[in-house]
């Protein structure tokens, strides 16, 4: 592999789940990826609760930004290998013509920035969301890249998405 695999998360705001989904995979990718995120209508800054969880993880915040997923389709942009939605609003919107024709897939996870209630109501669906991310992710960064054709990735990729561990699939 010459360079790393790079990853682009969506979401609408890019506040919460796509910048965890960033993160984890920054951190799980062991250097085989390299994540972003951004939103279509990004809200301009980090959800409070995502950096808390992470932090509270141990994993970097530094460069962490909402930012509009346009930055990825400018002159001197990353090339994207993935694309994958991570809420409900983006998977239904027009995306942008991604240079490169990365593979996407939908891994929609509930909006714990949505969550309304105590400040312990609110924590509680951040950790729910960031559990399911790394599950997926864990899945993710588990399949073997180099062995599978696009139609199997494909079809993994969505599976994941589902939230169906694909490992435990009967190859064939």
């Amino acid at each position: 592999m010459s360079r790393p695999l790079n990853v682009l998360f969506l979401c609408t705001g890019n506040s919460a789940r796509s910048i965890l989904a960033e993160a984890l995979l920054n951190m799980m990718g062991k250097g085989r990826f390299q994540a972003f995120s951004a939103g279509s209508h990004p809200t301009g800054q980090v959800h409070p609760y995502a950096l808390e969880l992470l932090k509270k993880n141990r994993l970097p915040t530094d460069g962490l930004r909402s930012k509009s997923w346009d930055e990825f389709v400018a002159p001197g942009a990353p090339e994207l290998d993935f694309v994958f939605t991570v809420c409900d609003k983006a998977a239904g919107e027009v995306c942008p013509a991604w240079p490169g024709q990365p593979m996407s897939a939908h891994w929609g996870v509930p909006d714990p920035a949505a969550v309304e209630g105590s400040d312990e109501d609110k924590r509680h669906a951040f950790f729910a969301a960031m559990n399911q991310l790394q599950q997926r992710i864990s899945i993710f960064v588990s399949l073997p890249l180099d062995k599978l054709d696009k139609v199997t990735l494909k079809r993994h990729l969505d599976e994941i998405g589902r939230g169906h561990d694909v490992l435990d699939e009967p190859a064939g």
